[in-house]
């Protein structure tokens, strides 16, 4: 009888000596709800930490759209984004070739951390739109699930390749004119070739920002509506049109500057940590808990 009751003795102290739990990633939580919650649209936080209360589902096909990829289940949006989608893609309709947009990731139906893909995306305020013309709007779903998007690019995103054309470059256009967008993320190499057919009003292409990555799709980012007072704006992009930076930027991809020598008494880089609850504004608690 004493060997059970010495494992037991012992089981029990390892239970005492072992760590709590960790708490649930931000991510898991915001991960699992497949619905919006039952409040008054709102943004709380920032673009890449933060949450979307009462969102509204962008119809899987409209007239002029079609979301993709389903079942990631992200086509969720503030009402502005929803609004906008619909605009462009009533514009984007009157191009040669294009019966419309297909429309990448918006945000989970509660937005917040995502458990794969993207950093930004947590305030139902940015949304990815393919490059792939939207040739066919009666996509099924399974077909939504296989088809890709097309690279526009070349020479690790230096340069635009022939499947960039002049409906792109007017698309974009609208889409950096509409006073509600803040701005949009393209590969340097879209970026610069914009800047050189542009000959009229310039002043839209200081929105059109270089970002890695983005020669699939074009990534759109509202800015934070009226009377949201939660949420949090980035800041304007520099005075200027941008294409100063675009060839810098080409420059570098080109040219790449030598490494800089690693002192090797700093320390050691630190993973980004991800984000739990109570990292993101303390409205994200109601936003999770809400029917």
């Amino acid at each position: 009888m004493r060997l059970p009751r010495l494992i037991a003795a012992s089981l029990a102290i390892l239970t005492m000596l072992a760590p709590a739990q960790a708490e649930p990633l931000a991510k898991q939580l915001f991960g699992a709800k497949p619905l919006p919650s039952l409040q008054t649209p709102a943004a709380y936080g920032g673009y890449s930490k933060g949450c979307m209360a009462g969102a509204i589902m962008l119809p899987e096909t409209g007239p002029t759209w079609q979301a993709m990829r389903l079942s990631r289940n992200r086509n969720w949006g503030q009402p502005q984004m929803i609004d906008f989608i619909r605009d462009l893609s009533a514009f984007a309709a009157k191009q040669p070739g294009w019966q419309g947009l297909y429309i990448g990731d918006i945000s989970q139906p509660r937005g917040g951390p995502m458990i794969s893909g993207h950093r930004s995306h947590q305030l139902g305020l940015d949304a990815d739109i393919w490059m792939l013309p939207a040739s066919r709007i009666n996509l099924t779903r399974d077909e939504r699930e296989k088809l890709s998007s097309i690279d526009v690019t070349r020479n690790r995103e230096a340069f635009t390749n022939d499947n960039w054309s002049r409906q792109h470059h007017q698309i974009l256009k609208a889409a950096a004119s509409d006073p509600r967008v803040a701005r949009i993320f393209v590969s340097a190499g879209v970026k610069l070739q914009m800047c050189k057919d542009e000959k009229g009003n310039r002043a839209w292409l200081r929105k059109i920002r270089p970002w890695w990555k983005h020669n699939y799709h074009f990534h759109v980012r509202l800015a934070c509506p009226k009377g949201m007072r939660a949420c949090e704006d980035q800041d304007t992009p520099p005075p200027g049109d941008g294409c100063d930076e675009a060839q810098t930027w080409v420059n570098n991809i080109l040219n790449p500057p030598p490494p800089q020598p690693r002192d090797p008494n700093a320390p050691k880089p630190q993973p980004r940590r991800e984000y739990v609850l109570a990292d993101l504004p303390k409205q994200c608690v109601g936003v999770l808990n809400s029917n």
